[in-house]
């Protein structure tokens, strides 16, 4: 088989090595030549495929996506074409979940405002806002939820195992913290664009925490930029931008922690998302899965940390910055996102980010770690 896959996607060789030729290309200047007697397409969300890029398209069996959205496939295209498609959902929920708890960490030692103390909202209650709940919860923070249609399939289903969800207006009027994790929808009564526009932007109760990980346009950038210049109390985390790969150099002044779009960008998160394409694969060729997300991951710098003691808050967060430290990629960011093409520099390179499970905890009997390992922290017992 001819496959052809985005340069920046991890794992491929090891994991379709046996299955094919395989040629790396970069996904946002994918062309539709380049797909002449191609197979398997592996793309990420840079890439939109549509019946333009599949125009010369003519023995393509399969198109898959290591991202969580689809909003960049023309699944009805695909669908008319019989052409067989997966993206790969939840891969990299629990690297955005622990990228945004994170920021939040680091939003609290540097306002010295406990974390604890605080009611997070949270806007999307799928696989990424539930892995930032799960997080939430673990550390005992109250936590609101806010996903209408979830809400309704619950409500239809009657399912007795239920969760409580509020309205978006009672997240902006009691959250503290307000945390992003919906996919675009342009139209419909869930629409998703410019969710937060400037009125809403306005209505924030003083000194919230706004946190964007999700798509960039669910904020209009511009009225935001308006916003923030009005009101410093308003602190912001966006690792996501209206216009990317070219967010707007006046709005990253603005920001508390920025990045380029790298929430999702675990080592653990990549491979799950490889894998994902790469099982579905197989299934359609009806061949064995002989290769697991495991064997593919390097073994992590720290093999083991004792805890001996409770834990501080600014402790948690030192040993959370083992795993990864949220200022490297802010100041990176900071100094190469004007550079010609240096958003998408820094997303090719992002190979260090680990999650929790990472880094195994020793507990040596004077400590209650249980809490840390319902974070996702590996445990093993002295």
């Amino acid at each position: 088989m001819k496959i052809v896959a985005d340069e920046n996607m991890p794992y491929v060789e090891a994991l379709f090595g046996e299955l094919g030729e395989i040629t790396r290309v970069n996904g946002r200047q994918l062309t539709p030549e380049q797909l002449i007697d191609v197979d398997v397409l592996l793309v990420r969300s840079v890439t939109k495929v549509n019946q333009a890029l599949l125009a010369q398209a003519n023995k393509l069996k399969f198109v898959g996506s290591a991202t969580i959205g689809t909003d960049h496939i023309d699944l009805d295209y695909l669908q008319q074409q019989n052409i067989p498609f997966t993206n790969a959902p939840g891969c990299n929920a629990t690297a955005v979940g622990e990228f945004a708890f994170i920021a939040m960490l680091e939003l609290a030692k540097r306002f010295k405002q406990p974390l604890q103390n605080k009611v997070v909202g949270i806007v999307g209650a799928g696989n990424t806002g539930s892995a930032l709940e799960h997080c939430l919860k673990a550390y005992g923070i109250e936590v609101l939820l806010c996903d209408p249609v979830l809400a309704r399939e619950q409500t239809q289903i009657g399912n007795s195992n239920t969760r409580e969800f509020v309205s978006l207006d009672t997240i902006i009027e009691q959250a503290d913290i307000i945390s992003l994790h919906v996919p675009i929808t342009r139209v419909g009564e869930d629409k998703t664009w410019y969710m937060f526009d400037e009125t809403r932007l306005n209505q924030l109760k003083p000194n919230t925490w706004l946190l964007n990980c999700c798509r960039g346009e669910v904020i209009d950038n511009r009225a935001l930029i308006k916003v923030k210049q009005q009101r410093a109390d308003l602190k912001l985390v966006l690792d996501v931008w209206e216009g990317e790969p070219n967010p707007m150099p006046e709005l990253v002044p603005l920001v508390e922690f920025a990045t380029p779009h790298i929430a999702g960008y675990s080592l653990e998160g990549k491979a799950r998302g490889t894998h994902m394409l790469f099982q579905k694969l197989c299934e359609i060729m009806n061949i064995d899965v002989d290769k697991s997300v495991s064997n593919l991951l390097p073994a992590f710098s720290i093999s083991k940390l004792d805890i001996n003691d409770a834990l501080s808050e600014t402790q948690l967060l030192n040993i959370a910055r083992l795993v990864y430290n949220l200022n490297d990629d802010d100041y990176l960011f900071r100094n190469s996102f004007l550079n010609n093409h240096g958003f998408d520099h820094m997303r090719k390179n992002h190979t260090h980010r680990r999650e929790f499970s990472a880094l195994s905890l020793v507990n040596t009997g004077q400590s209650e770690v249980n809490w840390m390992l319902k974070l996702g922290f590996s445990g093993v017992e002295r």
